[in-house]
């Protein structure tokens, strides 16, 4: 049987540029306060809190250096890892779907954007796996490989379609 595979991180230019310029603010503190012997803002920090608050800031741009989604669909199911908050893969075996399909989604205005929200697992792009669920519920899982992704499912279709019955 196919095995598809694929590994996510966020990689969006404007992310890194906003992330990057909020990471800019503390930065410019130290330097004004420690450096410069300047208070930095009408009502300053003290020196070893803007230390911590800069240093705190630093490990939320790491944190999302760290930040991935892997995904990977075989003969057992779907299985989905949003690393760090998952440590080990997360599987849906094809006993638990009733349908597994692609869909165009609105990032924002259906999930609130992207990352970890309402059942969805994404980290750009607006297409994902759509599942459903024995138990009503359903996941999405996104994907930047559209036509793989089909070609795979379509491979395992008879192993949903059985679930029916």
């Amino acid at each position: 049987m196919r095995v598809f595979k694929e590994e996510q991180r966020f990689t969006q230019w404007w992310l890194w540029l906003l992330l990057s310029c909020i990471m800019l603010i503390p930065v410019y503190g130290i330097i004004q306060q420690l450096v410069l012997k300047k208070s930095f803002g009408d009502s300053p920090m003290s020196d070893n809190g803007l230390i911590i608050f800069t240093i705190g800031m630093f490990l939320f741009l790491v944190f999302f250096l760290f930040l991935r989604l892997k995904t990977r669909i075989d003969e057992t199911g779907i299985h989905f890892q949003f690393f760090p908050f998952h440590f080990s893969a997360r599987t849906i075996s094809w006993s638990e779907l009733t349908a597994a399909k692609t869909k165009k989604y609105r990032p924002i205005l259906d999930y609130g954007g992207w990352g970890i929200k309402h059942g969805s697992y994404t980290v750009k792009g607006n297409i994902g796996i759509q599942l459903a669920l024995k138990n009503g519920k359903n996941i999405l899982i996104g994907t930047q490989k559209l036509e793989e992704v089909n070609s795979v499912l379509k491979s395992y279709e008879n192993k949903i379609l059985a679930n029916e019955i």
